[in-house]
């Protein structure tokens, strides 16, 4: 067995990614975008069963872990998933477990 002290670089961030996808209701949210899609919070709710509160509650859990990117235009503020981080994250994992273990 070897002690671990600090968690390896390239995992930086990776718990906030997978508390993040821990969530249904945020999984099902992502699910909702189609490939390189933005969407603002109306059609995001549109396409929920959950409140404009709750929806907003879990979008900021999503955008705090680096998952969803957003931008204001005018009034309105689209997000979109950031596909390559989330790959990274993935990837880095993966890599661990077929090296690793």
């Amino acid at each position: 067995m070897k002690t671990i002290e600090t968690i390896p670089s390239d995992w930086s961030g990776t718990s906030k990614i997978f508390v993040a996808l821990g969530d249904e209701q945020r999984q099902r949210i992502l699910l909702a975008f189609e490939p390189n899609e933005r969407m603002h919070i109306t059609q995001i709710v549109a396409a929920s069963t959950l409140s404009r509160s709750a929806v907003t509650y879990h979008l900021n859990v999503l955008r705090d872990s680096g998952i969803l990117q957003s931008e204001k235009v005018g009034k309105e503020v689209f997000f979109w998933i950031n596909k390559a981080l989330m790959a990274t994250a993935l990837k880095s994992v993966l890599n661990y477990v077929e090296t690793e273990i």
